[in-house]
């Protein structure tokens, strides 16, 4: 199952479309929305119900990435990402079991669980490999590939949608545009399989860009010893809380805008909430090569400086004056996507500032549990709070401006934990291997 090495005369630059595969495919599961009301109607269920099997995902998204990440250093990219292969699109072959016989459990066991495996596996998959591949330029190389996973609901959202229409959305329908897509994802994901590699000794195979520092030089920590950290767990603060803020809107986009604007002489249309979603993904995929690609020229530090202090002025100004102007709420929203899409970018090559490449993809899977809470707690925040302030009497933007506010104290937290941020202490370094041992030890880290 390992990787060959790349031969002589190999480009890196083809290593970000084998991890694109990965990522586009995966991202699928930000079009789970799609399926929410024919599921809703074919099977009786309500909407807390029908969001069970992204929920489940996402947590196991976290889950498995944290506990798998050093399997994946371990075994190599392309282990990770045929495990990822065969537990996605396995996942989406038993919702499709489950849809047809109308066992809801098998939906949520199947998309969730199962698939949820292969969303995080596949998450971390190429991520020390682009690294090793891009020393130069880690953000930018780490951003093209997650901006995948951002990226994917782009292309799932209307072709799900063009299925259901297709099939009907019936429980039969919807069961055959599971299996369309399992089917479809896994023949997608081999690419990635086949076309990765792994470079050959301390500089890629092929780096037709500037020379950058060895792959295993400077500042190197193990996964065991970096979880020990003061600096790994005020960046699993830094993650969530921005992940949070941003999956606080991204979650009740649709109902949210129609509820700012639902007083106003103009009200949202279906149509129009749906079209903002659609931009809030652009947004968030964008924001994954772009705020990513930005941080190798002004730092990690300072790039989630932006993230989490600009992120809070936005909540603010949608806060106090998002009611009075669409465009002004269009505009602040989309900022946020992007920032949030950029801090999943920007975290795998600040975690190779602080603890290098020697286990990077083992660190960054356990940093990803700060996802997995993420997703429950952004909407939790939302959700919760505006059906209390509906209980209250109050409608429209009024349901929205405490969890703002919670949402604004967040990000403060996430910036304060960033400022406390400094480089690892020395006595968590492993030791410097000679040149010749680290190039073994690279090699045996990559396959």
């Amino acid at each position: 199952m390992s990787p060959p090495m790349a031969p002589p005369g190999w480009s890196r630059w083809l290593v970000p479309p084998a991890a694109l595969s990965i990522h586009l495919s995966i991202g699928q599961a930000y079009a789970w929305s799609v399926f929410k009301p024919p599921l809703e109607s074919a099977l009786g269920l309500s909407g807390t119900q029908s969001a069970l099997p992204f929920q489940l995902g996402i947590v196991m998204l976290g889950l498995s990435a944290a506990f798998g990440g050093t399997l994946v250093e371990r075994n190599g990219p392309r282990w990770a990402m045929t495990v990822a292969l065969i537990c996605f699109s396995s996942g989406l072959l038993i919702a499709s079991l489950g849809a047809a016989t109308e066992q809801y459990w098998l939906i949520v066991f199947g998309y969730g669980f199962v698939g949820g495996i292969g969303l995080g596996i596949g998450y971390i998959s190429p991520v020390s490999t682009l690294i090793k591949w891009f020393p130069d330029r880690p953000g930018m190389a780490t951003g093209i590939a997650i901006m995948g996973f951002g990226g994917g609901a782009l292309i799932a959202s209307p072709w799900s949608a063009q299925m259901l229409e297709s099939f009907g959305s019936d429980s039969s329908g919807i069961a055959l545009a599971f299996l369309v897509h399992g089917l479809s994802y896994a023949v997608f994901m081999t690419l990635g399989v086949l076309l990765v590699r792994v470079p050959r000794g301390d500089k890629p195979a092929g780096d037709d860009g500037p020379s950058g520092p060895s792959a295993l030089s400077g500042v190197q920590v193990s996964a065991r010893s970096a979880v020990r950290t003061p600096q790994f767990w005020c960046l699993w603060v830094v993650l969530c809380m921005n992940v949070t803020a941003g999956i606080g809107i991204l979650e009740k986009a649709a109902p949210m805008i129609k509820d700012f604007f639902a007083d106003s002489s103009t009200p949202v249309s279906v149509s129009a909430a749906a079209g903002f979603v659609a931009l809030l993904s652009a947004a968030n995929m964008a924001g994954r090569i772009g705020w990513s690609s930005t941080s190798d020229l002004i730092g990690r530090k300072n790039i989630y400086r932006v993230y989490l202090g600009v992120g809070a002025l936005m909540y603010a100004s949608i806060a106090w004056f998002g009611d009075s102007s669409k465009p002004l709420f269009i505009i602040c929203a989309l900022v946020i996507l992007s920032f949030y899409g950029g801090g999943f970018a920007t975290v795998p090559a600040y975690l190779k500032d602080l603890f290098g490449t020697y286990q990077v993809g083992a660190i960054h899977g356990r940093l990803l549990t700060a996802w997995s809470t993420a997703g429950v707690l952004g909407p939790l925040i939302v959700n919760w709070i505006a059906d209390r302030q509906e209980e209250a009497g109050k409608h429209g933007s009024a349901l929205y401006g405490l969890s703002f506010a919670i949402m604004i104290g967040l990000l403060a937290v996430g910036f304060t934990a960033n400022e406390l941020i400094r480089p690892v202490h020395p006595r968590h370094h492993i030791p410097a291997p000679a040149p010749k041992e680290a190039a073994d030890v690279q090699r045996e880290q990559s396959v």
